[in-house]
């Protein structure tokens, strides 16, 4: 089994008591980073190399990960692609399982984590060599593609389910990269190609009408978002990557997208509500909430649902996009904008994880 779906199979197969059997001192990696401590992740693995605590191949593959990650979330791009480039080909057979029979005895296949490989790809994009970067998800792409029809021919369901949901996630990246260079055509051959291969992921779908809103096809958004809408009273989803309150919220910001091209704020404002409702942790709907109440030139209102929002979920409404939209509306607020938003920057120093970008303050 490969270590790049051990993690994702371990509550199906039984295989690890606990992420600790995968590599040493796994778990209290995996709650750094679920705590945004990249910068301890990174003393915690030099820490373990210095001490050469790492016996196993894929120990050092696994630490390897987790250090890239981290100097990728602390925008250190350089480091990152530095301790990549001391790989060799990830396809190579010194990261392969039976090279190594008297370690791994019953195991096969490819010890390179998945994010290793997403990063790989990821890397060379941040600095700002795109073409390589885009050569290398695509690469990926067929290489995700290629155990998905290893699966498909071995009936491994569970494992199947994990590969396509990661088919999802790297051409949703793919879309988002061509689309920042406004290439639309090559956005929809994608997601229709995955379309015609029977997958019918509802955040793709979303992502198609999107594209399709902005090269002025209102008609083809709206049968985009309608077959979501018709995911609701499907009795089978087996190809839904959302819970139903996911799914929910996912039709009413769809439905409030389509509000915002009107110019009909008032009723994207009901929709957001409506999703805020549901789930008070849809960050999206919070903050798109407040941008319809600034449109609306409810300034007062648009910062308490910020405001609000930082002080309930901390750890979830803070991201920069919030900070920013926040900031800006302090501007057009207040003449003493400069003293409310150094408080606010003091209080995202206290709280914030390693990787926030603190300048969005604009201070």
């Amino acid at each position: 089994m490969d270590q790049e779906s051990a993690a994702d199979l371990d509550p199906l197969t039984n295989q690890f008591a606990s992420l600790n059997d995968l590599a040493p001192e796994l778990a209290s990696l995996q709650d750094l980073a679920n705590r945004g401590s990249w910068r301890s992740i990174l003393d915690k693995v030099a820490r373990a190399r210095s001490l050469s605590i790492l016996t196993k191949p894929h120990d050092h593959l696994t630490y390897l990960s987790y250090n890239v990650l981290a100097l990728a979330k602390l925008r250190r791009f350089p480091d990152a692609f530095t301790e990549l480039d001391s790989l060799d080909d990830l396809d190579s057979l010194e990261y392969r399982y039976e090279s190594y029979p008297q370690i791994y005895s019953n195991r096969s296949g490819s010890m390179v984590p998945f994010v290793l490989r997403w990063l790989h790809a990821l890397i060379p994009i941040k600095l700002e060599n795109r073409q390589e970067g885009m050569d290398r998800l695509y690469i990926l792409l067929d290489f995700v593609r290629a155990k998905i029809k290893e699966r498909e021919d071995s009936n491994k369901e569970a494992s199947l389910k994990v590969w396509r949901r990661r088919e999802v996630f790297v051409i949703n990246f793919i879309v988002g990269q061509h689309l920042n260079s406004k290439e639309f055509s090559v956005c929809l051959d994608l997601i229709r190609d995955l379309f015609t291969g029977g997958c019918l992921d509802p955040v793709l779908l979303s992502k198609l009408g999107y594209i399709q809103m902005q090269i002025g096809d209102l008609e083809g958004a709206k049968v985009s978002f309608s077959k979501i809408e018709a995911m609701l009273n499907e009795e089978e989803k087996s190809n839904e990557s959302l819970n139903e309150v996911e799914l929910k919220n996912l039709v009413n910001r769809n439905k409030a997208l389509m509000y915002l091209v009107g110019k009909d704020y008032v009723s994207a404002v009901r929709q957001y509500e409506e999703c805020i409702e549901r789930d008070h942790t849809d960050v999206v709907a919070i903050n798109n909430k407040a941008l319809c109440l600034m449109y609306l030139r409810d300034l007062s209102d648009s910062v308490k649902v910020l405001e609000n929002a930082l002080e309930r979920l901390p750890t979830v409404a803070l991201n920069e996009n919030v900070v920013v939209n926040l900031c800006s509306m302090y501007e057009l607020a207040y003449v003493n904008h400069s003293d409310i938003k150094r408080t606010l920057s003091n209080w995202i120093a206290r709280v914030a994880p390693d990787d926030f970008d603190t300048s969005c303050t604009r201070i």
